[in-house]
């Protein structure tokens, strides 16, 4: 059985957490990362969210990531595998560290180009994050112990930030067919 969805409000915390966990990771990889991102809502300034933080390591290429892989185990991250998404693999993290979710990114992959157009989307835009924050709310009361429906419940809104950056239609659908529960029908329009 999975876990109780909690959205909470922004946490002022979040960013020194998310940079307590950068610099350990950093000192494991070093050079090979190309940039270590604060993704997810915890990234954005006043967004509700899960209090888990999601951080994107962004590797210049696919040859990179067995030696990431190596690397991180060495400080307690195990590989899971990419989990159905292109371009990104996902890592459970060691216990005795905050809650947080770590993936290592292909520069130029559509998951990372993902996670950072939503990201400085709604850092920019204080109506979108609220609206954003409303529905997570929603969302969370509505289906506190299905994430499935949850991430479902999101993805409309979250395609449409996509489509205001420039995703074309096939890099939206192919979001849209990882997130739904069904995917069938829900076309990209």
């Amino acid at each position: 059985m999975r876990g109780k969805i909690t959205v909470v409000e922004y946490d002022p915390s979040w960013p020194t957490t998310f940079a307590t966990l950068k610099s350990r990771a950093l000192a494991a990889l070093g050079a090979i990362a190309v940039s270590i991102e604060h993704v997810g809502s915890t990234s954005v300034p006043g967004l509700a969210a899960k209090p888990i933080i999601d951080i994107d390591v962004i590797v210049p290429s696919t040859t990179d990531v067995a030696n990431v892989i190596k690397r991180l185990e060495t400080i307690g991250y195990q590989h899971q595998g990419n989990l159905g998404i292109d371009g990104r693999e996902a890592f459970h993290s060691p216990p005795n560290l905050p809650e947080h979710h770590l993936y290592v990114c292909v520069q130029g992959a559509v998951a990372l180009a993902n996670h950072l157009a939503v990201r400085d989307y709604l850092r920019r835009n204080a109506t979108a994050a609220r609206a954003y924050s409303a529905l997570k709310m929603r969302l969370a009361q509505s289906f506190p112990t299905d994430i499935d429906r949850y991430v479902d419940g999101k993805t409309d809104f979250l395609l449409g930030v996509l489509r205001e950056c420039g995703f074309t239609d096939d890099a939206l659908s192919g979001i849209s067919d990882a997130n739904r529960i069904d995917p069938s029908p829900h076309p990209v329009r």
